[in-house]
Order: C-alpha cells, then sequence, then structure tokens
C-alpha cells in the first residue's frame, strides 16, 4: 500500500458528519461573532474594552468563514441542503458570496499544484523564469503584490470589503444572486448605520480590516512555503500536490479554535469531505502513524520572504539579487 493509500484509508476514519456538532461549530461561532460585534460598537470609543472585542469578533468572522467554506464542500452538516442554508446565511456575515466561493474553491481544488492553472489560486505565485523575463514596472508590480505589509491588511480589506462584491467567476455562478447577496450585505450595513451612525460603520469597518489581514495571512501560509510543490501536467502528481504543496500549521489550540482548525490544510486538500471539526483531531491521530510535517511560527513568518516558484530547484524562493539574462533557446539539431 502506497502512503497515499495509506494516508486516504486513515483520514476516511473521520470523514462523519454530525449535526450536533456542525450546530455547535455554525450557532456557535454566530453568537460568538454577533455579540462580541454588538459589545464592539456599544464600546466605540472605549479603547480598553473595545480592542479585545475587535480581536475576538475578527478570529470569530474568520471561524465562520472557514466554515462557510466547509459547507460549501458539503462536509459541515449531513445534509446539502442543510450546507447550503447555512452558507447562504453565514455569507451575508463574511462578505462573501456563498456560490461564487463555493465554485472558485472548487476550482482551486481541482488545480492545486498546476503551474498552468494558476488563475485558481488565491494567492498568485510567479516562476522565476517568468521574473526574469518581466519588465521593470511588472517586477514593481510584483514587489508590491507581494509586500506582506501591503498585502495583508488592504488586500484582506479589499478583498472581503470590495472585491468580492463581483468576485471571480460572476457570471458563470448567477448574477442574480451576486445581486442579491450584495443587496442582503447592503441592508446588513444598513442597520449598523441606523444603530450607531458613523462609528458604527467604522467600528465595523475595523473587524473587517482585522479579520481580512487574519484570513490573507491564512491564505498565504496554506501554499507559500518553502518546500510546497508545483509542476506541469503530465507530471503533476495530484496526490503530492495535496499533501507537499499545501500546509500543516501547528500555532497552538487558540490559534486552531479561532480559524476553525483550516491550518491542517494539507490534510483538508487530501480529503476535503472531513469536516473542520473534526480536522484537527484527524492530523494528530495521522502524526502519531506518520512522519507529517508539519510549521511553527518561525517558519510561518519566515515564509513570507519567499516570492518566486524556481522550477529547476523545485522550491519557492526569495526574490533574486539581480535578474538573470533569459536564457537563449537552444537550436533545433
Amino acid at each position: 500500500m502506497s502512503e497515499a493509500q495509506a494516508i486516504k484509508q486513515f483520514t476516511s476514519r473521520y470523514m462523519e458528519r454530525s449535526n450536533v456538532a456542525a450546530s455547535v461549530s455554525f450557532f456557535g461561532t454566530m453568537a460568538a461573532y454577533l455579540a462580541t460585534l454588538w459589545l464592539a460598537l456599544e464600546a466605540a470609543w472605549a479603547w480598553p474594552v473595545l480592542l479585545p472585542l475587535l480581536v475576538v469578533n475578527s478570529f470569530a468572522a474568520v471561524r465562520l468563514y472557514v466554515i462557510q467554506h466547509d459547507l460549501g464542500h458539503w462536509s459541515h452538516f449531513r445534509t446539502r441542503r442543510q450546507n447550503d442554508l447555512a452558507g447562504y446565511l453565514a455569507s451575508t456575515f463574511t462578505l462573501t458570496p456563498y456560490k461564487a466561493m463555493q465554485y472558485n474553491h472548487n476550482r482551486h481544488h481541482a488545480h492545486i499544484g498546476n503551474l498552468d492553472e494558476r488563475d485558481s489560486t488565491e494567492i498568485h505565485t510567479m516562476t522565476l523564469r517568468e521574473w526574469e523575463r518581466a519588465s521593470p514596472l511588472q517586477r514593481l508590480a510584483y514587489r508590491l503584490y507581494r509586500n506582506p505589509f501591503l498585502m495583508i491588511p488592504f488586500g484582506g480589506f479589499w478583498t472581503f470589503a470590495i472585491r468580492y462584491r463581483w468576485p471571480k467567476n460572476a457570471r458563470r455562478v448567477g448574477v442574480p444572486g451576486i445581486v442579491a447577496h450584495d443587496l442582503a450585505v447592503l441592508g446588513w450595513l444598513a442597520l449598523i448605520f441606523a444603530g450607531y451612525g458613523w462609528s458604527g460603520l467604522g467600528v465595523y469597518g475595523l473587524t473587517v480590516l482585522i479579520s481580512g489581514s487574519i484570513g490573507v495571512f491564512l491564505v498565504y501560509l496554506q501554499h507559500n512555503f518553502e518546500d510546497t510543490y508545483w509542476d506541469r501536467k503530465p507530471d503533476l502528481d495530484y496526490a503530492r500536490a495535496t499533501l507537499q504543496g499545501s500546509s500543516a500549521l501547528d500555532l497552538g489550540w487558540w490559534w486552531d479554535l479561532g480559524t476553525g482548525n483550516i491550518a491542517y490544510h494539507d490534510i483538508h486538500h487530501f480529503n476535503p469531505r472531513i469536516p473542520l471539526y473534526n480536522l484537527r483531531r484527524c492530523h494528530r491521530a495521522l502524526r502519531e502513524e506518520m512522519d507529517i510535517r508539519t510549521i511553527g511560527w518561525s517558519e510561518a513568518l519566515r515564509s513570507f520572504r519567499l516570492k518566486l516558484w524556481d522550477e529547476e530547484q523545485g522550491r519557492l524562493i526569495p526574490f533574486p539579487n539581480r535578474v538573470r539574462a533569459p536564457r537563449a533557446p537552444v537550436p533545433a539539431e
């Protein structure tokens, strides 16, 4: 039995969905999100009280987003209808259209590790060869894009507050659904404004900024680390792309609680039918049986230095100190 087959057999034990566990996860997170947001709105000018509430609320928002992602895989509740209903309910508060997220994320799963399908990834990665052939303006744009001090806060806010109002592949998933979602978001903002005015929208904007930053931090680290895996067909190995090309971040129990265990992304990509409330337990048990590489805080932070995929070395590397001249094509014999 190959390692991939052994892992598949092992992880299948954790695919069982429980409506009790799913309800505690979904409604408990929703309650924490709404309660901390209400308290934050009430404490808008009391900064010693407001700041910790913003942090807790932002993690609740991230967890709700991760649950919505789970719902999109139909792996949270027992039936597809239950998952879809919860997904539509969560989407107003995550600012993320449910069907668009489901469609785009499933494309991401289908093309994991495929250098020829990088349009399906959340964070764009340029190859070293592409970097060497890029113009100065293209290199500057990419440097700014991959700068964590720009990508994390501004990228997160841009994605959730603005980009998702008309997400990628909107026409494919249905324009009426996107418009209905945006109207629901507008109604949610109007409700906050009616109760708390501009200061309320300011507090809410801060929660979007912080939760978006946590989300981009996570999304970046899920596939951007030194020993990740990319390739081109027909050499692309899908099992290797899911397990080696996705990270296992071991950042502590509190981090896992706040982010819905999605840091164990290798097993999630390998078997997306495992509900998030089983994912941490599955990964911990698997690590007792096999040598599964995990990434801690120090390596996670160092990964933000890595910018380009070097196809020759098969690893992610920092920007080169200077640009090499493009190689001349080998003449045909």
